[in-house]
C-alpha cells in the first residue's frame, strides 16, 4: 500500500517529501509571482494550483509577489484583479510582496556584482547586443565596453540611476561567459533605464531590473524553498542558480513543470489584449475569455477548476489540454450542485383546449435529484403555456422524432401528457399558437391514464412567466490550435460564439436568483446569473452544455 501511495506522487511531491525526510526543511514556502500587467487566465490557474496546492499539502505557506519591474504597463487594476482570482480559487497567501519591495536590496546586490568584476556597463544598442550573442550554434563575441573599469561601471551605473542618460543608451550585463552553450548565461542583462513613474516607488528609480535578475534573488531575499514555475523557464535555471551562488545568499530551489496549453484558444497575454481592445469581446471578463473572470463570470466553479487541475497533473513536457476535459469537470461539479428549472428560450404559445379555463394548479418539482437536502419547488400550471419552437414540428421527416407534432402525444415535465390537435399560422407562416388536449388521468407521479408518451417536453405557464435574457456562449475560435500556423489568429475567430435569446420566459423560481446560485435549465444546459441582470430582467449565461463530449471521446 505504501508502495502504491509513492508511485502516485508527482515528480515535485517526491523532490518536497524528500526534502522534508532529509531536513533539508523543515517547512515548504512557495510562492506565486505575476506580472501585474493584465488578468490571468486558465493557464495561471494550474501556477496557482501548483504553488499554492502543494504549500497546503504539506502545511507550508505561500508569498503573493507581485513582479512589478515593467511600470509602464502595470495598474492597480491588475493586481486587484489578481488577488479577487486567487481568492475565488480558494486559497489564501501568507504575504503580500512586491518585487519593489527589493529595489534597493537589488541595486545593492548590483553594486556587490561590479565590485566584484562580475558586471559591466555596457553602451551598445539593443540590435548590437543580440548580434553579439551569436547563435546556439555559434559562440558570441565580446562587448567593446566588457572590460571598462570597476571605478567606470560604478560610477556609469550611479548616473544611469540618477538619470543622466537615455533609456537605451545603456544597460547593465553579468559578465559570464559570451561562449557559453546556454545563450542566457551570455552576459545577460541585468537594468535598463526607464524613465517612467512607478506605481509604488513614484520617480524614485530610473533603472529596473530585468525578470533574470529579481526573479531569483527575491525568491533569495523571502527564503522560498521551491520556486515552482512553468517549464519556458528551465533554460533560465542555470542563470538563476549563478546569480545566487556569486551572491551567497540563500540557495531557493527553482522547479519547472508543464504548462498549462487549452485547444481552441489562445492564452499569450498580448493576444488576449488584442482579443480586448479590437473590440472581439466585451472585455477582460468576457465569458468567452480563458481569463479567470471570464471562467468565474460564465458559471464555472473554483471547485471545477482545481479539480481540472489535478487531471491535468504535473509533467515535465508540454502537451495540449482538450477544452473538453474541462468542460467535462464543470459539468460534474455543476451536476452536484445546480438547481434544476425549466426555461424556454424560443417561446411559442400552447393552448390546452380541454384544460378548465380560469384554473391554476400548482406542481410540484425536484430542486436537484442528485441532493435531496435542495427540496421541492411548486411550478404553477394552467391553460396557457410556452414550450421551445423547436420542439414542435408540422411534418416530422424522422420516425424516431418524439416531440411535438400534429396526432401525437408528448408528456410535459411534472405534469400531464398532451395530444396535438392543430395550430396556427400567421400571414407570413409563422406558427403563432399550437392547440392541444391533455389526458387528465396522467399527471405525473398518479399517472392512471395507461397511455404512453416517448417524448418529453419542458414548458413554462404563461401567467406567470418570467422573462429572462438568455446568452449561449460557445467557444470563441473555430480551430483547435488558432495561434499556431499561418494567418492572424483573429481570422479564426468565431463569429457564433455568443447567441443572446431576449425573449426567453422562465418559471417564478427563477426571481430567487443570485449570484451564488448555479442552475441546469431542463434539456438546455447549466446556467448562471450575469451581473448585467437588473432589477427588471435578469441575464444568464450558458456555462456548459449537458451532453459530455468528453467522456464520450473516453470511452470509444
Amino acid at each position: 500500500m505504501e508502495e502504491a501511495k509513492e508511485r502516485s506522487l508527482n515528480f515535485i511531491e517526491e523532490i518536497i517529501e524528500n526534502d522534508l525526510k532529509t531536513g533539508k526543511h523543515k517547512e515548504i514556502l512557495t510562492r506565486f509571482p505575476p506580472h501585474p500587467n493584465g488578468y490571468l487566465h486558465i493557464g495561471h490557474s494550474k501556477a496557482i494550483c501548483t504553488s499554492f496546492g502543494l504549500a497546503e499539502k504539506y502545511g507550508g505557506k505561500t508569498n503573493l509577489r507581485f513582479d512589478d519591474t515593467n511600470p509602464e504597463k502595470e495598474s492597480q487594476e491588475y493586481i486587484d484583479s489578481i488577488k479577487k482570482d486567487i481568492e475565488w480559487l480558494g486559497f489564501e497567501w501568507e504575504n503580500e510582496l512586491y518585487a519593489s519591495d527589493y529595489f534597493q536590496q537589488l541595486y545593492d546586490w548590483a553594486i556587490k556584482l561590479i565590485q566584484d568584476g562580475k558586471a559591466y556597463v555596457d553602451d551598445s544598442t539593443a540590435e548590437e547586443i543580440a548580434a553579439m550573442k551569436g547563435t546556439p550554434t555559434t559562440p558570441g563575441t565580446n562587448s567593446p565596453f566588457r572590460d571598462r573599469s570597476v571605478e567606470e561601471n560604478l560610477d556609469l551605473f550611479q548616473k544611469m540611476n540618477e538619470g543622466a542618460f537615455e533609456p537605451g543608451s545603456k544597460v547593465l550585463r553579468a559578465k559570464i561567459d559570451m561562449a557559453a552553450p546556454n545563450m542566457h548565461m551570455r552576459d545577460p542583462l541585468m537594468y535598463r533605464i526607464k524613465n517612467v513613474t512607478h506605481h509604488r516607488t513614484g520617480d524614485k528609480w530610473k533603472v529596473y531590473p530585468m525578470y533574470d535578475w529579481a526573479h531569483g534573488q527575491s525568491d533569495s531575499i523571502e527564503n522560498i524553498t521551491h520556486s515552482l514555475c512553468s517549464l519556458e523557464f528551465e533554460v533560465h535555471r542555470p542563470l538563476y542558480n549563478w546569480f545566487i551562488e556569486q551572491l551567497g545568499i540563500y540557495p531557493s530551489r527553482q522547479i519547472e513543470f508543464a504548462r498549462l496549453n487549452l485547444n481552441y484558444t489562445v492564452m499569450s497575454k498580448r493576444k488576449l489584449i488584442q482579443l480586448v481592445e479590437d473590440g472581439h469581446v466585451k472585455g477582460w471578463d468576457d465569458p468567452r475569455m480563458p481569463t479567470i473572470s471570464g471562467i468565474r463570470r460564465r458559471g464555472f466553479t473554483p471547485e471545477s477548476i482545481r479539480v481540472f487541475n489535478e487531471k491535468v497533473g504535473l509533467a515535465k513536457r508540454n502537451n495540449v489540454i482538450d477544452f473538453a476535459l474541462l468542460e467535462s469537470c464543470i459539468r460534474e461539479d455543476l451536476n452536484k450542485k445546480a438547481i434544476r428549472v425549466m426555461v424556454v428560450t424560443d417561446p411559442v404559445k400552447l393552448v390546452i383546449t380541454n384544460y378548465p379555463i380560469g384554473k391554476t394548479e400548482t406542481l410540484s418539482g425536484v430542486n436537484n435529484p442528485e441532493d435531496p437536502t435542495y427540496g421541492n419547488r411548486d411550478i404553477p400550471f394552467s391553460r396557457e403555456i410556452y414550450i421551445e419552437r423547436e420542439d414542435f414540428k408540422e411534418e416530422p421527416q424522422n420516425r424516431k422524432y418524439f416531440r411535438l407534432a400534429p396526432g401525437k402525444d408528448v408528456r410535459l415535465k411534472h405534469a400531464y401528457i398532451i395530444h396535438c390537435e392543430s395550430f396556427v399560422k400567421d400571414d407570413s407562416g409563422k406558427i403563432t399558437e399550437i392547440h392541444c388536449t391533455y389526458y387528465p388521468d396522467s399527471k405525473s407521479g398518479s399517472d392512471t391514464s395507461g397511455v404512453k408518451a416517448k417524448g418529453t417536453l419542458h414548458w413554462v405557464n404563461v401567467d406567470t412567466a418570467v422573462d429572462v435574457e438568455v446568452r449561449i456562449y460557445d467557444r470563441l475560435f473555430k480551430v483547435e490550435s488558432p495561434d499556431k500556423g499561418e494567418g492572424d489568429f483573429k481570422d479564426f475567430i468565431n463569429e457564433n460564439s455568443l447567441e443572446i435569446k431576449p425573449e426567453a420566459k422562465a418559471e417564478p423560481f427563477i426571481n430567487l436568483a443570485d449570484f451564488d446560485m448555479k442552475y441546469q435549465f431542463l434539456r438546455k444546459g447549466y446556467y448562471s446569473l450575469d451581473p448585467d441582470s437588473t432589477a427588471d430582467k435578469k441575464v444568464f449565461n450558458r456555462t456548459v452544455t449537458l451532453k459530455d463530449s468528453w467522456g464520450k471521446m473516453q470511452n470509444k
